[in-house]
């Protein structure tokens, strides 16, 4: 399956769930799930810090069709074995929030994986900053086809 192809089809699921690491540190300035929203995706958040008392993804009120997870490197991995428990049957790990660890237990689980790729610059309409990137990419070659 393409890149591509695998974007399509996780942002054609209007239910998602996105890992951040706790309700105080952004996702590399965005809060994926406040520009997710208007664009129609309903969004559950669960964070890895295990002090903020809220749902895992395991439990959470209503099935979703993946999960972007947006944390550290080294704490990938244990987001994705979380998704793996859930039966959660897709996975994006936002740009700079992958690892080989992670992205190989997504392979060996067979759950198709994007990474390496900013959700924002795929899901429509793309606007802000997030479209000066799409642009951006796309002029360089780096827009995933």
């Amino acid at each position: 399956m393409s890149r591509r192809t695998m974007i399509d089809e996780f942002l054609c699921h209007q239910e998602l769930a996105l890992v951040r690491s706790s309700p105080s540190i952004p996702v590399r300035g965005a809060k994926i799930e406040e520009e997710l929203a208007p664009k129609g995706y309903a969004v559950s958040v669960v964070y890895v810090d295990r002090s903020v008392i809220e749902p895992r993804l395991a439990n959470l009120q209503k099935p979703v069709a993946g999960v972007i997870i947006a944390v550290p490197p080294s704490q990938a991995e244990e987001a994705v074995r979380e998704a793996v428990e859930a039966n959660i049957p897709r996975v994006w790990l936002q740009r700079g929030c992958d690892s080989r660890a992670a992205i190989q237990l997504c392979e060996q689980e067979g759950i198709p994986v994007v990474h390496g790729e900013c959700v924002l610059m795929y899901a429509e309409p793309v606007k802000s900053v997030h479209a000066f990137h799409r642009w951006l990419w796309k002029t360089l070659g780096l827009l995933a086809k």
